[in-house]
């Protein structure tokens, strides 16, 4: 699954356009990689999001073309907030 509809489908990022544009500023990371919105991601893999001077890492635990709002914490895990 492309990393700008996985944060969309699981609600990190509530638009994909949104998702779009922080991985092309650079502000998402995949494994400690700058990632583009392309980027193919897998269970396992995790993802930093940054805004500002905070961010959020995960874990991707599922991947689903759809989820309802009330299931979508489920497809990834929380391992930290930074700064």
């Amino acid at each position: 699954m492309r990393l700008d509809k996985y944060l969309k489908v699981s609600r990190v990022i509530k638009r994909r356009t949104v998702a779009n544009e922080a991985c092309d500023a650079g502000r998402v990371t995949v494994n400690g990689k700058a990632a583009k919105a392309s980027a193919e991601i897998k269970i396992g893999d995790i993802i930093e999001v940054r805004f500002g001077n905070s961010g959020t890492a995960f874990e991707v635990l599922s991947l689903k073309e759809t989820v309802r709002k009330e299931d979508a914490a489920a497809m990834y895990r929380l391992i930290g907030n930074m700064g």
